[in-house]
């Protein structure tokens, strides 16, 4: 089921509440510039096997509202806090794709990890997000061109063949956001570091990245590796930066596994 979680006067996130009876809960933070709506191919799956999946939308993405401030990790972090307060979660698993990974780290290191069991992060835009060049290409594109700046997106994210429809799902995913803010994400990725907050990651946390990855090297996923303590990597052989979606079978089985 589908509703919406107020986070601060005249913001609300949508979340998308599947199986909320499930023995253990999965919390699924998606990535720039898409939506929860990513995960589908876990929400297909997970909830039958007993499994409670939550996927946020950020604010300014998907269906939940669209300021025009609050595009910066602690807001956003505050933002997963406020629906992770709301519905009393406790003991959950904290999965985030790219941004969504970083967002989530965040979350730990400055909200003390509170209610999270486990952590994992899915090509981490960590603990760096976009180079100034590449930043600086996409805000122009974004502020100027927006569904280019998306299809480059599509081209570049898969390393599996993607059918035309799958691409037009996915392009059309992230031209549901706004425009400023799939800006002002582009600049916070530019701008915003996580070094310190890796230190104080404590929770179990598992590292599931594609080596064939455009968007962000599979180097950061070895730097990640190194700098969490009690974390694992898992390299996908034949994903870019959707190891969600390119070895989904693989991508569920070692999910539940580490859960």
């Amino acid at each position: 089921m589908g509703y919406f979680v107020t986070v601060e006067s005249g913001v609300n996130l949508y979340v998308e509440d599947i199986n909320p009876g499930g023995n253990k809960t999965i919390v699924f933070i998606h990535g720039w510039p898409l939506s929860h709506k990513q995960f589908e191919y876990q929400f297909d799956v997970l909830p039958a096997m007993g499994y409670r999946c939550i996927g946020i939308d950020w604010r300014g993405f998907g269906n939940s509202d669209k300021p025009m401030n609050g595009y910066n990790y602690d807001r956003l972090a505050d933002d997963i806090g406020s629906v992770i307060d709301a519905l009393q979660l406790k003991n959950f698993t904290l999965a985030g794709h790219s941004t969504g990974g970083a967002i989530a780290i965040r979350y730990i290191a400055r909200h003390n990890g509170y209610g999270v069991s486990k952590l994992v992060l899915i090509s981490a835009a960590a603990p760096v997000g976009f180079t100034t060049e590449t930043a600086n290409k996409f805000l122009k594109e974004t502020l100027n061109d927006r569904p280019k700046m998306m299809q480059e997106v599509t081209d570049s994210f898969f390393f599996q063949y993607i059918t035309g429809p799958f691409s037009n799902w996915f392009f059309q995913m992230g031209l549901q956001a706004a425009g400023w803010s799939t800006a002002a994400v582009v600049v916070m990725l530019r701008d915003e570091k996580l070094y310190t907050d890796l230190l104080k990651i404590s929770v179990p946390t598992l590292i599931l990245h594609g080596i064939h990855d455009k968007v962000i090297p599979f180097a950061q996923a070895q730097e990640l590796n190194q700098k969490i303590k009690n974390s694992q990597l898992v390299p996908f052989q034949y994903s870019g930066h959707g190891p969600f979606w390119e070895e989904r079978d693989k991508f569920n089985q070692l999910l539940t596994q580490f859960i």
